[in-house]
């Protein structure tokens, strides 16, 4: 069986060397590519938590709360917000 030509995703990598890419992945285990998803993953939430420390004089529980807003959703966030002033009180 033939395998379909995969089109250059990103515009700044060879083409080649997408393909190679491709082929390492299409080799990997199931354990290894969920390794690779994992670790993806957590990549991208610490950057995103890093973007999110750049606000100027922001608590700590506004960052946070500002992370669980963008990862989730305002409602979600607001819903965290009552439950930590109900905590305080």
């Amino acid at each position: 069986m033939q395998r379909p030509v995969i089109r250059a995703r990103s515009a700044d990598t060879d083409p080649e060397a997408e393909e190679f890419q491709f082929a390492l992945l299409r080799r990997a285990t199931p354990a290894r590519r969920a390794s690779l998803a994992l670790s993806l993953t957590d990549t991208v939430l610490a950057l995103s938590r890093k973007a999110i420390r750049r606000a100027p004089e922001a608590s700590e529980d506004e960052l946070r709360l500002r992370f669980v807003e963008l990862k989730y959703g305002q409602e979600l966030a607001e819903g965290v917000r009552r439950a930590l002033a109900a905590q305080r009180r």
